[in-house]
């Protein structure tokens, strides 16, 4: 009798030579996050080495990574590669570098570029401590990039974890900060309880169908052969679910958000609303369309819920922050960017009423990256606003077109841009193309939720942008503001980063085709 070896997928096989059983490993696919992981850690070793005087060197060294990781995309873009396959079985694999993947790879690691350049004056203006922040970063940065490629639960739910745990530390950095640390103890506490409800459903599926892989998931689903199979597998999909609407701060899972936004060190802030979502969405679309899509009667009217409280609650509480009454504007972000949140998952909804979910996914990742730029954008103007006015209140913005009128005006942009409004013709075109792909699915009450909401946000960005160009007052509050004063020079970091997030708008406004075009190429 042949012995027998346990497989990847928790099948018994017969045993096969040893030779047989070796895999050769695509450096190359692997090669974004592989490059992140490999320059953290030698941040971290040159961070022992490194005199105090010379620690800036570090954050050049991380940009330096994110923009090799960056790079190594491009020789991934003439098709297909996977690796970490099953033995016989080339086409099951748990690493698949597809167009889907590549897209949001970019936009994580392009994200992650824009935050490094964020945080290098942002480092020595709150004495974090240098070698962890940076090494905290890429590692978070390494597992966001490995998320999209994953086509296996257990790939899915380490790679999530490797981006998830360092943004806790990364949130609670600023040591002796009472904010900071409760925003990062908050952010752990809700994400633990996420994960945890999250494996639960993994290993409930796993129970179903005895296997990780979603293709093979996917297969077992559809036929499975004991209705008490059928009812755990259910329950393993509804439990997967709720782990990934939590990183997407879909409502009701979105109390952390505000709190941990304000908290944070801003340019952390900006990550988790940039990259933290592209990594909930891109697990959340392998997952339902990949993974669960004989589901799809259940999980897509789902998200059509989650969607329409998601983007209604969001603006709502973002309409409460009055810059007459001296409210946050990172507060407000953070709002807004729950609200965001509610519009990427109107095509996914959407993608569970169709036969070809492909456009809808198209249709996510086009809002998800016009998105990026203009919210990274918007949150390096807020930094530059938090070097002179730590509070960073909207009150703050208030005649900031005569201090700085190129900053004011890039920062109107971007506000015009999530709004939706010319001329910031990509937030626009994004708008549409989430609108009609809930027209297309037949979710018209869904277009209608979110037209009202689209008139809502509209009120408090054009609120927002009003206070940039309004005389400044003498006094705010009891502190003596002086106007004579020239303003202090930009660093040339957070200058580089709000002039890239600025032209970037600016060339996808004047071609929106482009976005669109790059998205369609992004299909599973």
């Amino acid at each position: 009798m042949s012995p027998t070896i346990p497989m990847a997928d928790g099948n018994l096989a017969a045993a096969h030579p040893v030779g047989s059983l070796v895999q050769s490993v695509d450096w190359l696919a692997i090669a974004p996050p592989t490059i992140a992981a490999t320059v953290a850690l030698a941040v971290l070793v040159a961070d022992l080495f490194l005199p105090a005087a010379r620690k800036p060197l570090l954050g050049w060294m991380a940009t330096a990574g994110l923009a090799l990781a960056a790079l190594s995309l491009l020789p991934l873009l003439d098709g297909d590669r996977r690796t970490f396959c099953l033995t016989g079985h080339p086409d099951v694999c748990s690493y698949v570098a597809d167009p889907f993947a590549l897209v949001i790879q970019f936009l994580v690691l392009a994200g992650a570029l824009l935050t490094a350049l964020l945080s290098i004056d942002t480092i020595k203006d709150h004495d974090l401590p240098t070698g962890e922040y940076w090494f905290l970063l890429l590692s978070s940065a390494a597992g966001a990039a490995l998320l999209p490629a994953s086509r296996d639960l257990a790939t899915l739910v380490i790679a999530l974890e490797v981006a998830s745990l360092p943004a806790f530390a990364l949130v609670g950095l600023r040591r002796g900060s009472r904010l900071s640390s409760e925003a990062a103890l908050k952010f752990f506490l809700s994400s633990v309880a996420a994960t945890a409800v999250m494996l639960l459903g993994v290993s409930f599926l796993y129970a179903a169908t005895r296997s990780l892989y979603l293709s093979r998931v996917a297969h077992a689903l559809t036929d499975l052969p004991d209705p008490r199979l059928a009812t755990l597998a259910a329950a393993g999909v509804a439990l997967t679910l709720v782990g990934f609407a939590f990183k997407t701060a879909a409502v009701p899972f979105h109390f952390w958000v505000p709190d941990t936004y304000v908290g944070a060190p801003l340019p952390i802030a900006a990550y988790l609303s940039v990259i933290g979502k592209a990594v909930g969405f891109s697990g959340l679309i392998l997952v339902t369309v990949e993974g669960f899509p004989s589901y799809a009667d259940i999980w897509g009217p789902v998200l059509a819920v989650l969607a329409a409280l998601t983007m209604t609650v969001g603006n709502v509480a973002a309409l409460r922050q009055d810059p007459h009454r001296a409210h946050s504007a990172v507060r407000l972000l953070a709002w807004s960017s729950v609200g965001q949140a509610g519009y990427l998952l109107v095509p996914l909804a959407a993608a569970g009423y169709t036969d070809n979910p492909a456009h809808a996914i198209g249709s996510t990742i086009a809002y998800a990256l016009m998105y990026g730029a203009v919210n990274l954008g918007a949150f390096a103007i807020a930094a530059l606003v938090a070097r002179t006015r730590p509070a960073n209140r909207i009150t703050d913005y208030r005649g900031l077109y005569a201090r700085r009128p190129l900053v004011a005006l890039a920062l109107g942009f971007f506000l015009l841009n999530l709004a939706g409004l010319p001329p910031g013709i990509i937030g626009l075109f994004a708008k549409v193309t989430v609108f009609s792909s809930a027209v297309d699915a037949g979710l018209a009450w869904l277009a209608v939720v979110m037209a009202v909401n689209v008139v809502i946000a509209l009120y408090y960005y054009l609120q927002w942008t009003a206070v940039l160009f309004r005389g400044a007052k003498e006094t705010e509050g009891a502190e003596a503001v002086d106007r004579t004063a020239p303003p202090a020079r930009i660093p040339a970091a957070l200058t580089t980063a709000i002039a890239l997030a600025t032209v970037l708008g600016i060339v996808l406004s004047g071609a929106p085709q482009l976005v669109l075009r790059f998205a369609s190429g992004a299909l599973l």
